[in-house]
């Protein structure tokens, strides 16, 4: 049998040849955290226990997976970014792999596969392992570098969470500039590079940066095997791979380690250069500069003394290796730091002898910059990893993820120019995120500034809401070109994007009113249904709260809260009336009359109904999040959107033959915009009708329209909600009165 989805050239098809566009959910954002014991960054008992730690029950239990699968489907999505980690799969040891773990993953994918869901498998990481205060790898690979990860927040090597005093007081967002300390900076150079940089870095006869690939490749192989073996998820559920979330390079291409790079935007906290790092991270205290994150991004504020108060980075030279079965060759010493051993610098003078020395590629003497180590690097590690997952499942999709926001690899025309190949980038709106505030007078066009594109970084702010949202729409699309320019003719699916909810110091969560975080995310959605890219939304956490968030580093992106109300029901009244919140009350998919005809038609029963009214607790920012999207369409599509300020979805397509007989183009149409009997339909051509489909499986209303050949349009129109507070291009004159503002 076919695959239950394809690639055709830009476009992805299902088994009628109809157009499917992605929307989905990355689950779930705990997923990086063990749940025996349940390990979530805010607490250190422990922590350090890393050979002993299950992933049994994340993203949430077996038990619960219908109810969470059902909600996710109910509110619309179609595919899963499956979010899994190294250290789920290999946490106690070298090829230990946690079978009781993996044949709870195929449970839940059955379960997945229940509701029709489409699957693509994430090896999730950030900032290398929890370790080093991100996710992803197994702590016994930071011994096997030389590393001690207990001493770490000393010399600041790693910024951790779990082992602060008070881990409320862990800044929002510092744990990214982990990519630029020193833990991160070696494991990435050793994984990448570690034969051009670290040769004498040889564990069991091969040089550590094999030894790292090839374990983290084998673990996922492994999984993929017993995928394989369960004989019913592959195509027809798990549709795919991705190659690694956020591949970082390190210090390979670093043009003078004694300086902040030029490429280096994000600073946060303390900010030492790779000099300075390797410094502390050997003992030695040092001054490093102090940033801030302002309206305008990061900016220098003064300077802290880092003082590792005698604390190495490096394991003691006493340390044993038989704790894992590994033999380091007696060329790599314990208890000195790896660069000096390849005479980066000098320990007894503390002198930097090499500033250059990750500049170029020692076997070619090229200069390295990030094009060069995505085009080398990178592609190798790719290769090797496509070629694993391969192995297993030949022909399966494999979504590629090159470093975030740089240039995409050079394989247009190249025999990696693979037809079953999506290009996977991530875009969040930076001013946002890092802020956690929603500036609805202005934003900046990140990507046009890292691109050159602006003489002056002034000329790339955008004023006012449209603007705004225009310009979101306008990275993304410059993205997407790069992808075509760089990789070829692939599909292009944002593997990850979203907002943060707790904008304002949780501002909402006191108030009720998300009205910021319903502007923000409608303006993602917007850039993304304008530019017409596949996406997968960060995230969907089930143990989200106010309190902790998304259980990890203090982000808060989950659009599901445990503290958060049920989604309103949807007001019948063009004049905007709103019903009760109450959470008791039934969810956004039921009418407010007793006898809903919708209902009636489908015939549930009370048991159904009292599900219904569950499904929508904890849905946040729902007037953004919950909006229709066309699932598949027969033909191609042109164009779509929805405009909330008016509730307006409309459809633009074209195709050679007609949809009178053949599966018709439907359309997700959420009743909480669309209740059936206040929805004002308009085609072009044919019949439609509106239904609801899978009570069991978790409902969802949708519009089945059988239509005729060539360029067909549709409109549809639904009630606009008393609280929908966003601007239909508002002019920036106007928002700046509104906000009593008189200075252009």
């Amino acid at each position: 049998m076919a695959p239950a989805l394809r690639i055709d050239g830009e476009r992805f098809r299902d088994r009628s040849a109809r157009e499917i566009t992605i929307r989905g959910i990355n689950v779930a954002g705990d997923a990086k955290n063990p749940k025996s014991p349940d390990l979530p960054s805010h607490v250190a008992d422990r922590f350090f226990d890393g050979d002993n730690v299950s992933f049994v029950d994340r993203p949430f239990s077996l038990e619960e997976a219908p109810s969470h699968f059902a909600r996710l489907r109910r509110w619309g999505y179609t595919m899963i970014r499956y979010i899994f980690t190294w250290e789920a799969i290999e946490a106690a040891g070298p090829e230990k792999y946690d079978e009781e773990w993996i044949r709870f993953t195929i449970d839940v994918l059955r379960v997945a596969k229940k509701f029709h869901f489409l699957i693509f498998m994430d090896p999730h990481q950030d900032v290398w392992s929890r370790f080093t205060g991100g996710s992803g790898a197994p702590m016994w690979t930071l011994y096997a570098c030389g590393l001690n990860p207990k001493s770490l927040d000393q010399c600041e090597a790693a910024l951790v969470q779990n082992i602060l005093s008070d881990p409320a007081s862990f800044p929002k967002m510092i744990w990214a500039t982990n990519y630029n300390r020193l833990a991160c900076q070696v494991l990435f150079t050793l994984f990448f590079a570690g034969r051009q940089f670290a040769p004498k870095a040889i564990i069991d006869g091969e040089n550590i940066q094999d030894y790292l690939q090839g374990h983290f490749i084998a673990a996922c192989k492994h999984l993929a095997m017993r995928i394989k073996q369960a004989g019913d998820l592959h195509d027809e559920c798990v549709i795919g791979w991705e190659s690694m979330n956020e591949p970082n390079r390190g210090l390979i291409g670093s043009q003078d380690i004694s300086i902040h790079p030029p490429e280096q935007k994000l600073h946060k906290g303390t900010s030492p250069t790779a000099w300075q790092a390797m410094l502390t991270g050997s003992a030695r205290a040092c001054e490093v500069e102090f940033w801030d994150i302002g309206g305008m991004g990061p900016y220098k504020s003064g300077s802290q003394l880092v003082d590792p108060k005698g604390q190495s980075a490096w394991l003691p030279s006493n340390f044993d290796d038989k704790r894992y079965g590994w033999k380091r060759d007696p060329g790599w010493e314990l208890g000195r730091c790896i660069w000096a051993q390849h005479g980066v610098w000098e320990p007894k003078s503390d002198s930097l002898l090499k500033p250059n020395y990750f500049s170029r590629d020692p076997d070619t003497g090229q200069v390295i910059d990030y094009e060069y180590f995505t085009n080398n690097f990178f592609v190798a590690y790719f290769r090797r990893y496509r070629d694993a997952i391969r192995n297993v499942f030949p022909g399966t999709i494999m979504f590629c993820q090159p470093p975030v926001l740089e240039i995409p690899p050079s394989l247009k025309g190249t025999e990696d120019d693979d037809p079953n190949m999506v290009y996977a980038p991530h875009w969040y709106d930076g001013l946002t995120l890092m802020t956690k505030k929603w500036n609805r007078l202005w934003n900046v066009d990140v990507f046009g500034v890292l691109r050159g594109k602006y003489l002056s970084p002034a000329f790339a702010i955008k004023l006012g809401e449209s603007a705004i949202r225009n310009c979101f729409r306008d990275q993304l699309n410059a993205i997407q070109d790069e992808g075509r320019q760089y990789m070829g003719t692939h599909p292009c699916v944002f593997t990850e994007t979203g907002v943060p909810f707790d904008m304002e110091d949780g501002k909402a969560y006191k108030t009720g009113d998300y009205s910021s975080q319903t502007s923000a995310l409608d303006a993602v959605h917007y850039g993304l249904e304008r530019s017409m890219v596949g996406f997968t939304l960060w995230n969907y956490t089930a143990t989200n709260c106010h309190n902790w968030g998304d259980q990890w580093n203090g982000e808060d992106l989950s659009i599901y809260s445990l503290d958060d109300m049920t989604l309103p029901k949807s007001g019948h009244s063009r004049t905007g009336s709103v019903n009760s919140q109450d959470p008791s009350s039934p969810s956004y998919t039921e009418s407010d009359r007793a006898e809903d005809p919708l209902l009636a038609k489908s015939k549930m029963t009370t048991s159904n109904r009292d599900k219904r009214r569950s499904d929508g607790k904890g849905l946040r920012a729902a007037q953004a999040v919950v909006r229709p999207t066309p699932v598949a369409t027969h033909g191609a599509v042109l164009s779509y959107g929805f405009n909330l300020a008016k509730c307006e979805f409309e459809l633009k397509l074209t195709t050679e033959t007609s949809a009178i007989e053949d599966p018709p183009t439907e359309i997700f149409l959420p009743e909480y915009h669309f209740p059936e009997s206040k929805i004002e339909v308009q085609v072009s051509s044919g019949r439609y009708e509106i239904y609801t489909d899978d009570i069991e499986l978790g409902s969802s209303q949708r519009l089945r329209w059988w239509h005729e050949d060539g360029d067909q349009s549709l409109n549809i129109k639904g009630i606009v909600h008393k609280d929908e507070t966003l601007a239909d291009s508002q002019g920036i004159l106007d928002q700046c009165r509104d906000k009593g503002c008189f200075v252009m």
